[in-house]
């Protein structure tokens, strides 16, 4: 039972993210609030599912495909909602970039499954990417939240809006994650000459 958890974990993760949108671009504050709590959950279980893999031998085949396609339906339904919330601080064509890097390191790895290429496991540094567009996506996501709310920390959540700072960090993670989807692509192609 303990080796289907991480598979499970990352099918519920999956599953969360339409409600998120749904939530988050609803016109009820009290959704709009109470998504950021779902979209939360959704991002621990990608620790959780991880954790469980490496440390209780619950690895498969399955689930090296699973999680990060789990990670993407998250992190492309969080880029989107800022964009359609708030297009001037979160442009379409950096979003569009991310998740055209997303959606093509994904094809990539279900052409793997169904060949015998040997697997490119996911690198060091794109975990890393994972990471810090969570991080990002979360703490812009509170501030979209809030920036039309009459709570005090509505104030400063329009201040950071308006502030370009936002702007400037969706910048550095559009390098970073389309930087980490040419390295996948690249360890890729070695693997198929092979």
């Amino acid at each position: 039972m303990l080796k289907k958890i991480p598979n499970i974990l990352s099918v519920s993760r999956i599953l969360m993210a339409p409600v998120f949108v749904v939530m988050y671009t609803s016109v009820e504050e009290f959704w709009t609030a109470l998504s950021i709590a779902v979209f939360a959950i959704a991002a621990v279980t990608d620790f959780f599912d991880g954790y469980i893999a490496r440390h209780y031998g619950a690895k498969s085949e399955y689930g090296t495909f699973l999680d990060p396609l789990a990670d993407k339906f998250l992190t492309i339904s969080g880029f989107l909602c800022l964009w359609f919330v708030y297009p001037l601080q979160f442009p379409l064509w950096a979003i569009a970039l991310i998740i055209v890097r997303d959606v093509g390191t994904t094809y990539l790895r279900m052409k793997q499954t169904s060949s015998p290429v040997q697997v490119v496991e996911t690198s060091a540094l794109a975990k890393w990417k994972t990471a810090i567009q969570m991080i990002f996506l979360y703490v812009a996501l509170l501030v979209g939240a809030f920036a039309t709310s009459t709570v005090p920390i509505g104030h400063y959540a329009r201040i950071l809006l308006d502030s370009e700072v936002l702007f400037w960090t969706l910048l550095v993670v559009t390098v970073l994650t389309v930087w980490t989807g040419i390295d996948y692509v690249l360890k890729w192609k070695a693997a198929v000459s092979r």
